[in-house]
């Protein structure tokens, strides 16, 4: 079986442990290239995610990116867009993309009922989208087109509720 998610790293590892069926049936039940209309809500909902990039060596890079509900918008049945503020000035993530277009997406909700959504793909970043003009302060768009759309477990997500002292 052809796997979107799994490579002999993986592989190797689910042998050794027994959970090859396990994440066989995961891939299989679990696993889309589309978004579902239960996704578009939950990341349209969204205030933060964690993009996780690497360059052309393969160095790896994790960051925050957040903004008001909406900030990420589904655009497409596969493809998804999100704004670039400006920041710190490192570029860190968008050079990254600019070398190497492989690309993960966490999106995890700690409040209420935790949640996890991870979306794999491709990006690519434009300086003139025409989502820069309806999304204010936005200096770049980045458009991921998805290759593997899939929940995560919650069971480990702590819970950070609020209440009040």
């Amino acid at each position: 079986m052809t796997s979107l998610l799994y490579h002999d790293g993986n592989r190797a590892l689910q042998d050794e442990f027994g959970s090859r069926p396990l994440a066989d049936r995961l891939e299989e039940k679990l696993t889309r290239t589309t978004f579902t209309a239960d996704d578009k809500a939950y990341i349209e909902s969204c205030i933060y995610f964690f993009v996780a990039t690497a360059d052309a060596e393969g160095r790896p890079d994790c960051s925050f990116k957040g903004g008001a509900p909406g900030f990420v918008r589904i655009t497409g049945p596969s493809e998804l867009a999100f704004p670039d503020y400006d920041g710190n000035g490192m570029f860190k993530s968008l050079g990254n993309l600019a070398i190497n277009p492989h690309v993960g997406l966490l999106f995890i909700a700690m409040h209420d009922k935790p949640k996890r959504l991870r979306v794999n793909g491709d990006a690519r970043i434009s300086r003139d989208d025409p989502l820069l003009r309806e999304i204010a302060g936005a200096q770049m768009i980045v458009r991921v087109a998805a290759r593997a759309i899939f929940p995560n477990c919650p069971r480990y997500i702590p819970s950070l509720t609020m209440t009040e002292p």
